[in-house]
């Protein structure tokens, strides 16, 4: 039994909600009719059994004068009307003649001796056996006489059936159409809810395409009232932050495979040059004693040079991830000393560019990590002097403007080519892809520069044009503890 009533509920949950929402409505407006049908059917009878005995009292009226007066009533007043006088004492009933009476008189017999023990007018409703039903109804003209009299019921169950049958018909009219325009009206009104569904179909296929996966807006007002209109807006909000991620996800996803690849590849170099050189380190150690000494010097750079490239790796994560424990470790400094430094550094090791250096008599301090700038200001120099040939001539200029404190590394190079100026920054990204990795790096030093401009808050910009290259450090002073600017 629970299974047969569990399989109605799982056939109805499984239409559709328009179909529903219809059927609940045909089962509402079934009800209301059934109410209404009954309170108009029950009032409907009511008043028309208070019409007949108000009609049977008219006609008593007149023909108790009539029984008064010949001792009995003669003639039918309607057609199909009936009526009787009785003498009535104590327990005895006797009809008087002549009597319009059918054949079966128990029930006027019934009602008048009821009459006999009573003083006020007595209806009663009774099966005439062979005539059908009656409204009967009773009166005294003079002592011990009654007067009784009996019409028809059938016309007024006749109109009551007629009522009904008109209220079956009208409200099963009234339902089935209430249920086929409602069904049209609701599947109308949920038609958004239906491109929502069209929608996410397509986003389960994938399909995030701007035809696809966005719901239009009507300016006419038919988009199903304000709360669909705010319920459209939303899903196409959910939609574009679900495209963006979507985009964003498949940005890193390329950009992590390119990573690995390119890891993969520049680590695949010096591990090849350590295990060469250890295995010329053996051989020499055994036949030429007097190569070790080299051959241990290569294998030593090799393995610098290695944990140079893991440790520029290690640091890009860690700026990636943006680790709550970040690699900078910020205090009260001064810029223009980290720029000079950096500067007699490059003079240093880079004799063959000339520098120039301008950054003015005063101080800029900022808060900052000064060996991860001074990184990247070395990073920059080297660059500027690694891409260009001997002799080029390299500035450095230190100050603020904007609020923000500037430092820019320009050279009098080659420059660098318009369709490669979007990717330098990108890690293992070369210019030149001819230089080889002992000459040009790693291929992680701009990307490093950037990513630790970034951590404190500022960028890393390159411009220019053939012939000269621009690189500009952009560091916010807000937070400076010392004198800015405005105040030097």
């Amino acid at each position: 039994m629970t299974g047969a009533v569990r399989r109605p509920r799982e056939a109805y949950r499984r239409l559709r909600l328009g179909t529903r929402l219809a059927l609940g409505l045909g089962a509402l407006s079934l009800a209301v009719f059934a109410v209404v049908g009954t309170a108009l059917t029950t009032y409907m009878r009511d008043y028309l059994e208070q019409q007949l005995g108000t009609q049977l009292k008219l006609v008593q009226t007149v023909q108790s004068k009539d029984a008064a007066a010949h001792g009995t009533v003669k003639r039918k007043p309607y057609y199909g009307w009936y009526t009787a006088v009785y003498d009535v004492s104590g327990d005895s009933v006797a009809l008087r003649r002549p009597a319009d009476v059918p054949e079966d008189t128990r029930a006027f017999a019934d009602l008048a001796r009821a009459m006999a023990h009573s003083d006020t007018e007595l209806l009663d409703t009774a099966w005439i056996r062979g005539e059908g039903k009656y409204r009967l109804r009773g009166c005294e003209v003079e002592q011990d006489v009654v007067l009784i009299s009996a019409a028809p019921v059938a016309d007024v169950d006749e109109t009551v059936e007629r009522l009904i049958t008109v209220q079956v018909v009208v409200f099963a009219l009234a339902l089935l159409a209430l249920v086929v325009l409602g069904r049209r009206m609701l599947r109308r009104g949920l038609k958004p809810l239906s491109d929502m569904a069209h929608t996410a179909h397509g986003i389960a296929s994938h399909d995030l395409t701007e035809s696809a996966a966005r719901l239009p807006l009507r300016a006419d007002g038919r988009d199903g009232g304000p709360e669909v209109a705010e319920l459209r807006t939303a899903f196409n909000t959910m939609l574009e932050h679900i495209d963006d991620s979507l985009a964003v996800r498949a940005e890193a996803e390329r950009r992590l495979r390119r990573f690995v690849a390119d890891a993969s590849h520049e680590l695949r170099t010096p591990l090849m040059s350590v295990r060469g050189y250890a295995d010329l380190f053996q051989y020499a150690a055994a036949n030429e004693p007097g190569e070790r000494e080299r051959h241990l010097a290569r294998l030593r750079a090799e393995a610098a040079r290695m944990g140079v490239l893991l440790d520029d790796l290690l640091l890009l994560a860690r700026l990636d991830a943006a680790e709550v424990d970040t690699p900078l470790r910020t205090v009260d400094a001064d810029l223009v000393e980290l720029v000079r430094q950096a500067a007699d550094a490059f003079r240093a090791s880079h004799p063959e560019h000339p520098l120039t250096v301008d950054a003015g008599a005063g101080e800029l301090r900022l808060r900052l990590d000064p060996q991860r700038i001074r990184q990247v200001l070395d990073n920059l120099l080297t660059n500027a002097a690694v891409h260009t040939p001997p002799g080029t001539r390299v500035t450095v200029e230190a100050g603020a403007a904007g609020g923000a404190a500037l430092v820019r590394v320009v050279d009098t190079g080659p420059g660098v080519p318009a369709e490669d100026r979007e990717r330098v920054f990108d890690r293992f990204y070369r210019v030149d892809k001819a230089r080889s990795r002992d000459r040009g790096g790693s291929g992680l030093g701009l990307a490093v520069a950037r990513s630790l401009v970034r951590a404190h808050g500022g960028t890393l910009e390159l411009s220019g044009a053939p012939g000269a290259t621009v690189f500009t450090v952009r560091l916010p002073l807000a937070g400076s503890d010392g004198a800015g600017p405005a105040d030097r």
